[in-house]
């Protein structure tokens, strides 16, 4: 590796080891570890740095990296953090499709505070107010804000460091904020809106009965599914102000948590405009959401996907099957569905919608048993996925349903869907207009 190439290397050590060691001393140190011991980059400045570190430097173990909690950039991927424990909850999630047990809080020290969520049983009961060694974690940015995470990697331990936190470091300030605003990771929120829903369920948590308390609730902005450990006497049909609840997602749909810091009061606000349950919104809004429920979005099909067309389905659990077998129920006779994989644009973004029979009959003109017809006199199943894209392609919808999210965007379980007739002349009109607008 040339000098020039070094240089960004040398500037990251000299900045970790805050001048404990001469640029002379590093360059030749890295020459070593990259041309004689031909190591990668990464594993050279670990190996220097373990080197020449000492525990006053506080970063280096050896086997991850220690950081104060203000030097985190939320891409750590083996980092050891110790820090005091502001606010610690425990509660139960569904992953997976199972039940599990975390623990999330809030984490400071002198440098600054982040959200913390440990997401394996460590076997240890964490408490507000100690201080804990949490090795091995990885970390995230959501909304600007750091995330610390402990997977299955990690541990957490107690820790005998002293940590003294300046003043105001943690504000329980809450915000108000719309439902339809809502995104993973908001704390210390306050909500105003009606209860759409109430449901209770019983569970048991590490062999402990406990209840939970959810439902679903709504403003003119949007909906959005809310739980609580505590019974707040939450009834439907009544307007509630909930004041210093937090938002986790599932799925990239935010969900309204009420935690032991909640009060719930009753307010006079009627909602009128919320009978239907449905929110409009622009792609773009989702995409920086992260999902929503009965979401109405409107744009144009830009894309029919692989899978489209007539399908079958197992009898059993209704998933797609290919050559006649199930996932989860083996060898079935099964049933033949029609379905659409869109992708939908709207000039603010891009979104995956899965569109069922019934939508995709009213939008096609395609029923099932034209579909069959089809595929059995053509000899091509095929045909009927290229039928559609003739007449889907380039149609402006409106699509109504829940929106999730994951690695690659959001996507749209589509319920309610229907054509928007375009006024050619109109819009060519709006276009003309802006274009002179701009010269």
């Amino acid at each position: 590796m040339k000098d020039e190439e070094l240089t960004p290397h040398l500037e990251e050590l000299k900045r970790v080891l805050e001048g404990k060691v001469d640029e002379e001393t590093l360059l030749r140190e890295l020459d070593v570890y990259l041309n004689s011991y031909k190591v990668s980059a990464e594993a050279a400045k670990r190996g220097i740095i373990r080197k020449y570190g000492d525990g006053e430097t506080g970063f280096v173990t050896a086997e991850s990296i220690i950081k104060k909690i203000g030097d985190l950039k939320g891409t750590e991927q083996n980092v050891d953090i110790i820090a005091k424990v502001i606010y610690v909850e425990n509660r139960e999630i569904t992953a997976r499709g199972a039940k599990k047990s975390i623990v999330s809080g809030i984490l400071g020290d002198e440098t600054g505070t982040a959200s913390f969520t440990i997401w394996e049983d460590t076997g240890l009961d964490v408490q507000k107010g100690a201080a804990y060694a949490f090795r091995s974690a990885y970390t995230k940015l959501w909304n600007e804000r750091i995330q610390i995470n402990i997977g299955n990697r990690g541990r957490v331990e107690p820790s005998d460091m002293r940590i003294d936190l300046p003043e105001r470091t943690y504000s329980m300030d809450t915000s108000e904020a719309k439902i339809g605003d809502l995104k993973e990771g908001m704390g210390n929120v306050t909500v105003t809106g009606r209860i759409l829903s109430v449901e209770t369920r019983n569970i048991n948590v590490k062999g402990e009965p406990k209840t939970v308390y959810s439902g679903m609730m709504a403003d003119d902005s949007g909906k959005v599914q809310y739980s609580a450990w505590n019974d707040f006497s939450l009834r439907q049909g009544e307007t509630v102000c909930i004041k210093n609840a937090y938002i986790r997602s599932w799925k990239g749909i935010p969900q309204l948590n009420l935690g032991d810091r909640c009060e719930v009061s009753r307010v006079d606000d009627t909602f009128e405009n919320i009978e239907d349950g449905t929110t409009r919104k622009t792609i773009g809004e989702i995409v920086s959401i992260g999902g929503g429920l009965d979401v109405e979005i409107t744009g144009t099909v830009v894309d029919l996907r692989q899978g489209s067309g007539l399908i079958k389905r197992c009898p059993e659990c209704n998933r797609s099957v290919l050559n006649e077998e199930c996932a989860a129920h083996g060898k079935v006779v099964p049933v033949p569905d029609l379905r659409m994989k869109l992708t939908v644009d709207d000039g603010t973004g891009a979104i995956s919608a899965i569109v069922n029979r019934d939508c995709t009959e009213r939008l096609t003109g395609i029923t099932l048993d034209a579909a069959l017809g089809l595929a059995k006199a053509r000899g091509d199943g095929e045909m009927v996925a290229r039928s559609m894209a003739e007449v889907m392609m380039m149609k402006r919808v409106s699509i109504t349903g829940n929106v999730m999210s994951d690695e690659y965007g959001p996507m749209m379980i589509v319920r309610r869907a229907r054509e928007e007739r375009v006024d050619i002349e109109a819009e060519a009109g709006k276009l003309l207009d802006a274009v002179e607008g701009a010269l």
